[in-house]
């Protein structure tokens, strides 16, 4: 079925283009993964109000047709790394729902052996959601230079949020990727509030993806997952082309408080969010858009996600019965290939030796 998208430029001569085609087995596929982050997040939402998971938790429920999107836009060689919402990314770069959850409680079976939780979980090429407001956008210009120093054809996706966007060190990135041209696409996922604080409050201008000045920008629905597809393979090629980095902007709606120790509902009203849900759910557009191009049928969706609370279920099953990583572990993993070492315990006494 072929679509239309909008989408504003800056500094461009042409934006991506205005029709996508999506083929049966690529909307079932979309719809599958978003549906399983959506449920993921769902399930991270329930087991911390069981105080299973602790600690800082930002869910991304409301905004899978960004990470959905850009991952069928770029290839698992390109390099990701984003902000601390990053559950959704963890997901598609790789990662299975079982080590995510496993991870955000603190278990030894999760992706970062239960010592990372919900803000460093890694894979490969996938350096992480970061917890300090903005900072992995020159990590991100360091991967892209990487990239361009190896000769590889590969690419940085770098991600922030609006709530970031006023930083002094994106600036900086912004002035260093230009001039040495780095192939970064730099994405500001704009879910209209940063922490409690509307973009209208924080910046004097919302245009996010013209603030690159000098780079050019692209801003698209980021709650409509062929137009976040066809603008990242838009901008991956500008990238790969050698034309330096982009800027884009993709419009999104957190549906979660900005971290779960925030009800969401002081700064904005329940309304706000029940129409944002009933009128632009990332989900709910797919599965309209494939049901109305009869690229599947309601039944066939249902079964997906019967299938895909199955696999939650049973995540969240081992998440919450998989053992806590034993205090032997305290000095495990510090260092990547160096010669084992000897860590001090809690009682000073005791030593454990440590392993890479």
């Amino acid at each position: 079925g072929a679509v239309s998208e909008k989408h504003d430029i800056h500094r461009l001569e042409e934006g991506p283009p205005t029709t996508a085609v999506m083929t049966r087995e690529q909307g079932l596929q979309y719809y599958k993964t978003m549906q399983t982050i959506r449920r993921m997040e769902l399930k991270a939402d329930q087991l911390y109000k069981q105080k299973i998971i602790r600690g800082f938790c930002h869910l991304y429920d409301g905004q899978e047709a960004c990470c959905v999107g850009l991952e069928a836009a770029i290839n698992r060689t390109d390099h990701l790394i984003t902000a601390y919402r990053a559950h959704g990314f963890t997901y598609t770069r790789g990662v299975s729902v079982r080590e995510i959850l496993a991870e955000l409680t603190g278990r030894i079976g999760g992706c970062a052996k239960g010592k990372g939780g919900s803000m460093h979980m890694y894979t490969k090429n996938f350096y992480g959601g970061n917890g300090i407001v903005g900072a992995q956008v020159p990590l991100g210009a360091g991967i892209a230079l990487a990239c361009k120093y190896f000769n590889k054809n590969e690419i940085c996706v770098t991600l922030y949020g609006d709530g970031a966007a006023n930083q002094g060190q994106i600036f900086e990135t912004f002035n260093m990727a230009a001039l040495w041209k780095l192939p970064c696409i730099f994405i500001c996922e704009n879910n209209r509030y940063g922490m409690g604080t509307s973009v209208e409050r924080a910046a004097a201008s919302t245009d996010y993806y013209k603030r690159g000045d000098f780079i050019p920008g692209l801003r698209v629905d980021g709650m409509d997952v062929l137009a976040v597809r066809e603008a990242a393979k838009f901008a991956a090629d500008h990238c790969r082309s050698g034309k330096g980095p982009i800027v884009m902007e993709l419009q999104t709606y957190r549906y979660h408080g900005h971290s779960m120790s925030d009800p969401g509902v002081s700064y904005r009203t329940r309304e706000e969010i029940q129409e944002v849900r009933s009128k632009s759910d990332p989900i709910t557009l797919l599965k309209d858009r494939m049901v109305n191009n009869n690229l599947a049928s309601v039944e066939e969706l249902k079964e997906i996600d019967v299938e895909v609370r199955k696999e939650i279920e049973d995540a969240a099953q081992f998440a919450t019965t998989d053992p806590e990583p034993p205090l032997e572990e305290l000095g495990n993993h510090i260092y990547y290939k160096e010669p084992p070492f000897e860590v001090r315990g809690p009682n000073q006494w005791i030593r454990y030796k440590s392993v890479c």
